[in-house]
């Protein structure tokens, strides 16, 4: 457990040393000025915080206590006093810092610590103290057992591949004699230093093992706030994220139903363009038929009495085919022409006679006719010489006399 202690140790001392070698902290403390500058003096005040340094000291037969840079004393616990009464003393004067930003330096006189410059190896940067405490035979005229010793990097220009060190040590058994005293008037020192002028030198001499073990409350809600900050702006960015991926459901969803409803209109519309085709192509079809009934009023009309049909046809083509019986059907051609819907009539055939009745039997074909709103009709197919010839055959040929009933009856049943 020790050798893995050793370990983190030597690597935060890494850390450390890096960031005080890099420029960053002296970047943050300038911008850190600037902005302090822009705040109200009563602000400042109210959240001033940080690490508050007290030096106490030896003086002939009483303890001292001072802020750093400062010559007054803030209290001196006589040794003819109470042990009481100087408790109470010195914890009065520290009591006007929190105990978390507050930090007690013990301070030796110069004369009392011995100082040296050390040039060493840069491989030995990374394990300062351990370096230099194998050392201490050679670079001390004391053994290693007698002293307690501090080595800080002083960070002076050295040759290449080296760097200058600081070694401070002072005989073990008075400083921990006045360790113990303090730790009976309940002040437990941060560092061990030497004095240098109004402030400290800056060379820790307090051994590891009696430096106090500090838990930083405020660090720790610092880090659980930070913590608490990093979570709630992933916990934003993440509802972000689960909003905007809502709001793309739904506009596909209703993207989805407006295609739905787009094809259910495309499809209505096809159907609407098909059924009005449909409805069209049969009112053009039926435009197009020939009318039947006209054509047997006509056929009717036009031929003689004696004539009769056994059979009667229209195509969708608008092709007449009649058969029937009468005593001339040769004179049928002349009987037909300028007839209003029909046109074109012609044999199909030879004529034949009929022993039964005596007549002749014909079969003739001929086209239907449309009539034109002002009376003359035509066929999309008719020569114009029969429609001339049409429009002038009632002017010419005289109305036959009506067919009796009989005749009529036969001609539709023929149909």
């Amino acid at each position: 457990m020790t050798a893995l202690q050793d370990a983190s140790q030597l690597q935060l001392e890494r850390l450390r040393r890096a960031w005080r070698g890099s420029a960053l902290p002296g970047f943050l403390r300038w911008w850190g000025g600037e902005l302090g500058a822009l705040v109200p003096a009563r602000w400042r005040q109210a959240f001033a915080g940080g690490r508050r340094w007290y030096v106490v000291e030896r003086q002939d037969e009483a303890w001292s206590l001072r802020r750093v840079g400062e010559a007054q004393p803030l209290a001196i616990a006589d040794d003819a006093e109470d042990i009481e009464r100087r408790i109470a003393v010195l914890a009065g004067a520290l009591a006007e810092t929190d105990p978390a930003d507050r930090r007690v330096a013990l301070v030796l006189p110069p004369g009392r610590v011995l100082r040296r410059r050390l040039v060493l190896p840069l491989a030995a940067r990374d394990n300062l103290r351990q370096v230099v405490g194998f050392d201490l035979d050679r670079q001390t005229p004391f053994r290693a057992e007698e002293i307690h010793f501090g080595v800080r990097d002083l960070g002076e220009v050295a040759p290449e591949g080296r760097f200058v060190a600081e070694l401070a040590a002072t005989p073990r058994q008075a400083l921990d004699a006045q360790l113990d005293e303090l730790a009976g008037l309940r002040v437990t020192p941060d560092r061990v230093d030497v004095r240098d002028g109004q402030g400290l030198a800056g060379v820790d001499l307090l051994p590891p093992a009696r430096a106090p073990r500090r838990v930083d409350r405020r660090a720790r809600l610092n880090a659980a706030l930070v913590a608490v900050i990093v979570l709630l702006s992933f916990g934003a960015m993440a509802g972000w994220l689960h909003n905007r991926n809502a709001a793309l459901d739904a506009m596909r969803a209703e993207v989805d139903s407006l295609r739905t409803d787009a094809q259910r209109v495309k499809a209505l519309r096809q159907r609407l363009t098909e059924s009005a085709g449909a409805s069209g192509f049969l009112a053009r079809r039926k435009a197009e038929s020939p009318t039947i009934l006209p054509m047997l009023a006509e056929l009717t009309a036009r031929l003689p009495d004696d004539t009769w049909l056994e059979r009667f046809t229209v195509n969708a083509s608008g092709q007449i085919g009649f058969q029937g019986q009468s005593p001339q059907a040769a004179r049928l051609i002349d009987a037909l022409k300028g007839a209003a819907y029909i046109g074109e009539p012609s044999f199909q055939g030879t004529i034949q006679s009929d022993p039964t009745s005596g007549k002749e039997r014909f079969y003739m074909q001929a086209k239907a006719l449309t009539p034109k709103p002002g009376g003359a009709a035509t066929h999309p197919h008719a020569a114009p010489s029969a429609a001339a010839s049409a429009s002038t055959a009632p002017a010419r040929a005289k109305a036959p006399p009506p067919k009796p009933a009989k005749e009529t009856a036969r001609a539709h049943e023929a149909r």
